[in-house]
């Protein structure tokens, strides 16, 4: 792995390591932000599980690269589909955060396949 793969993926762990952090604190304020995009809070724990997943694959992909592909490629979709939901929710002022995880993921995946 090259050193910008390394410092790419384990930046994105960290920060979705934070997010899911987040979404299981089942805090007021974060169960009303993903309400107003239709995610009702008994999905946050999915959520957080699925970039806990993101974050472990991105990890595991140091030592195994098809690992570390797919966990990006995934979270490639998953933050389109959050932007998606944002903006078909008309609640575009919250995409910002979504773009940058969308960017930094889009980042990882080109690094990997470009390793």
């Amino acid at each position: 792995m090259t050193v910008a793969t390394t410092i790419i993926s384990v930046l994105l762990a960290a920060l979705l390591v934070l997010a899911a952090a987040r979404k299981l604190s089942h805090r007021p304020s974060v169960v009303a932000t993903y309400r107003r995009v239709g995610v009702p809070e008994e999905r946050l724990n999915l959520l957080a599980v699925l970039l806990l997943a993101g974050a472990a694959g991105l990890v595991v992909g140091l030592w195994w690269a098809p690992a570390g592909v797919a966990a990006a490629a995934a979270l490639v979709g998953y933050f389109g589909l959050a932007i998606g939901a944002h903006v078909r929710a008309h609640d575009v002022g919250n995409t910002p955060m979504p773009a940058l995880y969308l960017a930094l993921s889009a980042a990882a995946l080109t690094s990997y396949l470009a390793d």
